[in-house]
């Protein structure tokens, strides 16, 4: 009977181990053949704030096609901060429209969850143009808002971008 047990056991977790190797990459099902395009450190003010790293199909980003910017962090950030420097990002690169920033500040106050050091949250720009986040790989949110998933996205990938020397090495675009 124990012998039965053990071997229903090991078959239990023999079949649960492929799994969990699948839930821990959820977001790379919006991303087909998902291979790093580039990566970056930011830092401010001589803190280390998030590692970034840009995936797309097969390493070759496109705007129009699916990719997902990943963010690691080195600090811990309350989600609605993340929203409103975002939106604060989105200003500098010279979006006025008020009425669109100020639905997509609540949108994300919303979806954009507290970060700890060392977790992640994960962007992905779908298909059809939807912004998915994940906070680590659980799903958190999905804004269905193509002009958003734009602007959002642009903070990083935009030559408009504050951070210039950040694009180029996750659009692997050599100095």
């Amino acid at each position: 009977m124990h012998k039965k047990l053990l071997v229903l056991l090991s078959l239990c977790c023999a079949c649960l181990l492929p799994l969990s190797a699948n839930a821990a990459s959820l977001w790379e099902q919006s991303v087909p053949s998902a291979q790093t395009v580039g990566k970056g450190q930011f830092h401010y003010l001589f803190m280390h704030i998030y590692d970034a790293e840009l995936f797309a199909p097969n390493g070759t980003f496109s705007a129009e096609a699916p990719f997902a910017l990943k963010l690691t962090y080195h600090r811990a950030f309350d989600g609605e901060d993340i929203a409103d420097e975002s939106i604060r990002q989105m200003r500098k690169q010279g979006l006025k429209d008020e009425a669109a920033l100020s639905r997509w500040q609540a949108e994300m106050r919303k979806a954009f969850p507290n970060v700890q050091k060392g977790e992640s949250l994960t962007g992905i720009r779908a298909e059809n143009g939807s912004a998915i986040f994940y906070k680590n790989d659980a799903l958190v949110a999905t804004i269905d808002d193509p002009a958003f998933t734009d602007a959002f996205f642009n903070i990083w990938l935009s030559p408009k971008t504050t951070e210039p020397a950040l694009r180029k090495k996750l659009l692997g675009i050599a100095e």
